[in-house]
């Protein structure tokens, strides 16, 4: 990790920069794997995995035997574990259903808005080295809770070409069954704009490399909505001279383990505690079975010194993280002027992993400074919001006339007529 000390403010937007990836040909290679999935289906599907993962399949959909058999290869304990976490993710995305009431903005006019769920949502869902279940739950209560009515997961499998029946347990668990055994650019676009196996969704939702990104955001370009732009990983830490460094190093690490483009950082205002904090991890990383990925994350990560923990919060608002961990003495003081952040951990043992798994909170957050402008993924994000109005004879007869005004100073007189002939209506009995 790089140690940087005092840094003047002017160079605070260079440091704020994230890792760059190299993106030679990327948007080639996921417009050519989108073209040919719109125009060959599953006979793409079935090349670009047998490409890119391995293996060739002759059927794409998850039976559901093999979704009835993952039950029997989790272990009880861990079935627990995930239980805890479904019902401290379903307590507080349930506390996110909207309600509003219906306004009368004006006497005799009334104005209301009602939630409807995005009738076919899609759930990419990490696998591979990393099969990522716990974006299965993350994804799955909110999009239940909305009562979407259809949810499609689709998720990359082993070399074997089987999918880990963590995600399979996890996904029945909530009473999905449309699971996909697809992965990369290849399976947003078949979302995206479907195939003869794959329904085509309204929404996609889900982390994933650079690929599955960058074909994100090109489907968005055809009007297939997206949760949020998404990079790598990241989280940055906020700490003085009482925190504890043992516990700063882990954090630190354990999200420098999630792929060799994180990137994790620690602000402070206290020297002593940097030097710590390299030894500790220089300590805890050798003890990593993901330790390669992690060092090279490592490399292009900072500890940086400033002047005081005012200094930290506002570099840390124009660093907009994914995940900030404040861990110092007054942290209620600091929390209240943070202004940008995907989600915020407080206090010596809000450690990030508690996020990534079980309070409540979700997991699926903006990165790459888009929090500046995101939030993370909610209940409603599954909703869509349709806005209602009632006008009564009364209502027309009040607020008639200034439409009429408007319309006209817009030249656009049929706008205006449509008032008029109602209001004449009226006085004519």
């Amino acid at each position: 990790m790089k140690t940087i000390l005092f840094p003047e403010k002017k160079s605070w937007d260079t440091l704020c920069r994230r890792p760059g990836i190299d993106k030679t040909d990327l948007e080639d290679v996921v417009r050519e794997i989108i073209n040919r999935v719109k125009s060959e289906m599953d006979n793409a599907i079935y090349y670009f995995s047998e490409k890119f993962d391995g293996f060739l399949s002759g059927n794409l959909k998850i039976s559901s035997t093999e979704i009835r058999e993952s039950t029997g290869q989790v272990p009880e304990e861990l079935k627990t574990a995930i239980n805890i976490a479904k019902t401290n993710i379903e307590k507080f995305h349930s506390a996110q259903l909207p309600a509003e009431p219906v306004i009368e903005t004006f006497k005799g006019v009334k104005c209301w808005r009602k939630s409807v769920a995005i009738e076919k949502v899609g759930l990419y869902i990490p696998g591979g080295s990393a099969p990522l279940f716990s974006t299965v739950l993350m994804l799955g209560i909110p999009a239940k809770l909305a009562r979407c009515s259809e949810i499609v997961i689709c998720t990359p499998p082993g070399m074997d070409g089987k999918v880990s029946p963590l995600i399979l347990y996890t996904a029945q668990l909530l009473g999905i069954t449309e699971i996909y055994k697809i992965g990369g650019a290849q399976a947003i676009a078949a979302m995206a704009y479907g195939t003869e196996s794959v329904p085509k969704v309204y929404k996609i939702f889900g982390p994933g490399n650079q690929y599955v990104t960058k074909a994100k955001e090109v489907v968005q370009q055809d009007g297939i909505s997206i949760d949020m732009p998404a990079g790598p990983s990241e989280v940055l830490i906020i700490a003085d001279e009482t925190a504890n460094s043992e516990f700063i190093a882990a954090d630190l690490l354990s999200q420098a383990e999630h792929g060799a483009d994180s990137q994790v950082t620690m602000l402070t205002d206290n020297q002593g505690l940097i030097e710590k904090v390299k030894a500790d991890v220089e300590k805890q990383l050798q003890l990593l079975a993901r330790k390669e990925i992690a060092f090279k994350a490592l490399e292009n990560s900072k500890l940086i010194l400033l002047s005081s923990l005012d200094d930290c919060i506002e570099f840390s608002n124009i660093y907009a993280p994914e995940h900030l961990i404040i861990n110092a003495s007054d942290t209620n003081a600091l929390a209240n002027k943070v202004k940008n952040a995907g989600s915020v951990f407080l206090g010596n043992f809000s450690c990030e992993s508690a996020g990534d798994y079980a309070t409540g909170t979700n997991h699926t957050l903006p990165t790459n400074g888009f929090a500046r402008s995101y939030s993370g993924v909610s209940t409603e994000s599954f909703i869509k919001k349709i806005s209602f109005q009632e006008v009564s004879e009364e209502g027309i007869k009040n607020l008639g006339p200034a439409i009429e005004l408007m319309a006209e100073a817009e030249f656009l007189k049929g706008h205006k007529n449509a008032v008029s002939v109602r209001l004449k209506s009226l006085q004519n009995g």
